[in-house]
C-alpha cells in the first residue's frame, strides 16, 4: 500500500459529515481545520427541523465546546472567517431519503461538490428503542449510501461501525464483512426489510392498544434486545450496525467503501490536547458509579481485556483510510481500530487506576464530603454475584423497608440510596455483562498495514494511531480519569 501526503489529500476536499453533533465528529472536525484550513468545503449534516435550529445546534453543541479551544488560539480572531468559508451546516436526518434535508438547492450543490462522505451518525445506546436503533444504524446507513452514490465527484465513502458487531466469541475477530442474513448463532431468517416492517406491525399494534408512549418506549427496547438475541447479538445496538454493515456490502456496487470499526473509544490521547471526553463513555460508566460510591462490588473476570483505543487514534485512523481508499471501487476494506492485540489492558489494571486515581482524588459530594473508595470485590461467576448481592444488600434492603414502614419512613433517605446503588448494579451488569467475560481479540492486520503504509508519507507523525505507543497507566492516570473528571462528572 502506498500512500500519498495526508494533508495534501484534504486540501481542496469537499468532505460531508453526517451525525455532526457527535464525539468522533467534532474531533474529525476539529483536526482537519487545525491541519488542513484549505479544505474545500465542510458539510456538517445534524438533526435539525430548520437551518436556523441547525446553526444553534453547531454554535451551541460543537464549537462552543472546550475541544475547540486550541484552534480558537491559533487563529484568533480569524476564526469566525474561516468557520464562514469552510463550514456549511446542514439540517437533516439520516432516517430519511436524501438525508431529509429540505433544501433542494444544497442537496444539489452537495451531489455537485462533496468528493468524500463519513457517516458518523448513530445511536450508540445498548438498550436504545429498536425503531430508532434500525432507523440510525441500519437503515440510515443506506441512505448515506444512496446519496453518496449521487455525488458525482465521489472520492470514498467512508463509515464509522463498532468491532463489537463481532459479538462475543472467544478467540481472534477478524476484518472480515458480513453477508446478508449472516447471524451470530447460525439461526436462519435475518431479512433487514423483515425486521422493518415486524416492528412497524408491532407499533401500530401498541398505538392502537392506546398504550402510553412510556409503555411503548420500553416495549421497543424489549424487542430490540429479543431480536438481536435471537440471532446471537447481546444487544440491539450491535445487532441494528451489524445489519447497517450488511447493506452497504450488499449494495455498495462500485462505490469505494472503507468501513472502520472502532473499540471501545476513550478521551483524547495527545489532539488537540490529552483528556478531552464527552458523554458517559461504555467503560467511563464504571469509573463515575465506582467515584461516587455507587459501585462496591461487580461481575466479571479480571484477567479480560478491555479493549480501549484513544479518540484522536480512531479520528487519525479514519483520514488516512480515506485517502487509501480513495478511487479504489474494489471490495469493500474493514479496519478495526483497537488495542487487545498490539497493547492489551486488562480488566485488573482499570480496577486499580480508579483505586489508585480515588484514593489520592476524591470525588467530592453534594454535601461537600470526599467519596472514600476502596478495593473492588470482583465475583467471577454470575451465580457469586447473585449470591452476594442477595446477602450483603438485598436482605438488608428488605429489613430496613420493614423497619421504614414502621418507624413512619425514618430511614427513607438510607432506604432509597440503597435500593437505588442494587438498581445501578444490577443495570450495569444487564448491559455489560456479555462483555465482563469476553476472551475475544480483535485482528487489525489491515490496520496495521495502514500504520506502516502511514509511517512512510507521515514523517511529522501527524495521523498516529499506534496504540503500542499508550503506556496504559499514564494515560489512565494522568489523561483520561482526570478528563472524565473534569468533562463528564456532575
Amino acid at each position: 500500500m502506498e500512500l500519498g501526503n495526508i494533508v495534501q489529500f484534504l486540501e481542496n476536499r469537499a468532505i460531508l459529515v453526517t451525525g455532526a453533533t457527535g464525539f468522533l465528529a467534532k474531533i474529525f472536525t476539529e483536526k482537519i481545520l487545525r491541519v488542513q484550513p484549505n479544505v474545500r468545503k465542510l458539510y456538517l449534516l445534524l438533526r435539525a427541523a430548520d437551518s436556523k435550529s441547525a446553526l444553534q445546534r453547531f454554535n451551541s453543541e460543537i464549537i462552543a465546546k472546550d475541544l475547540f479551544r486550541v484552534l480558537k488560539e491559533k487563529c484568533g480572531t480569524d476564526l469566525n472567517t474561516l468557520i464562514a468559508q469552510k463550514i456549511t451546516v446542514v439540517a437533516g436526518d439520516i432516517t430519511c431519503d436524501n438525508l431529509g434535508v429540505k433544501d433542494l438547492n444544497l442537496v444539489e450543490e452537495m451531489w455537485r461538490e462533496v468528493d468524500v462522505v463519513v457517516n458518523l451518525a448513530a445511536t450508540t445506546n445498548f438498550d436504545e428503542r429498536y425503531d430508532v436503533s434500525l432507523g440510525i444504524n441500519t437503515m440510515g446507513a443506506k441512505h448515506v449510501l444512496n446519496f453518496a452514490k449521487k455525488c458525482a465527484k465521489l472520492k470514498v465513502l467512508l463509515h464509522v461501525s463498532t468491532a463489537y458487531v463481532s459479538g462475543e466469541k472467544e478467540g481472534l475477530m477478524l476484518e472480515t464483512p458480513y453477508n446478508m442474513g449472516e447471524t451470530l448463532n447460525g439461526t436462519s431468517g435475518l431479512d433487514v426489510e423483515v425486521e422493518k416492517k415486524f416492528l412497524e406491525e408491532k407499533l401500530k399494534e401498541l398505538r392502537a392498544e392506546n398504550n402510553s408512549e412510556q409503555s411503548i418506549t420500553l416495549a421497543m427496547k424489549d424487542l430490540g434486545i429479543q431480536r438481536a438475541r435471537k440471532f446471537g447479538w447481546p444487544n440491539t445496538y450491535v445487532f441494528t450496525k451489524a445489519m447497517g454493515e450488511m447493506l452497504l456490502g450488499h449494495l455498495k456496487g462500485n462505490t469505494p467503501l472503507v468501513i472502520v470499526r472502532p473499540t471501545i473509544i476513550t478521551s483524547t490521547f495527545k489532539e488537540p490536547f490529552p483528556g478531552w471526553v464527552e458523554g458517559v463513555r461504555t467503560i467511563d460508566s464504571l469509573t463515575v458509579g465506582y467515584a461516587k460510591g455507587r459501585i462496591t462490588c461487580f461481575l466479571g473476570d479480571p484477567r479480560t481485556i478491555v479493549d480501549a483505543i484513544p479518540a484522536d487514534m480512531v479520528v487519525n485512523a479514519m483520514m488516512v483510510a480515506m485517502m487509501a481508499h480513495a478511487n479504489q471501487p474494489s471490495e469493500m476494506t474493514i479496519y478495526q481500530v483497537g488495542s487487545s492485540l498490539s497493547n492489551p489492558l486488562h480488566y485488573s489494571s482499570l480496577q486499580n487506576y480508579g483505586l489508585n486515581y480515588f484514593s489520592k482524588h476524591p470525588w467530592i459530594d453534594k454535601a461537600g464530603n470526599p467519596v472514600k473508595v476502596g478495593k473492588i470485590t470482583v465475583l467471577r461467576t454470575m451465580s457469586s454475584f447473585r449470591r452476594y448481592l442477595a446477602i450483603r444488600y438485598l436482605l438488608p434492603l428488605k429489613g430496613l423497608q420493614i423497619v421504614n414502614v414502621a418507624l413512619c419512613q425514618y430511614f427513607g433517605g438510607l432506604y432509597h440510596d440503597l435500593h437505588r446503588k442494587i438498581k445501578f448494579v444490577n443495570r450495569m451488569i444487564e448491559l455489560y455483562g456479555p462483555y465482563l467475560f469476553f476472551k475475544g481479540i480483535y485482528d487489525d492486520l489491515n490496520t496495521e498495514k495502514l500504520r506502516r503504509a502511514a509511517r512512510e508519507c507521515d514523517p511529522e507523525n501527524l495521523f498516529y494511531f499506534d496504540p503500542k505507543s499508550i503506556n496504559w497507566e499514564d494515560y489512565f492516570m494522568n489523561t483520561h480519569i482526570p478528563g472524565v473528571v473534569k468533562y463528564v462528572f456532575k
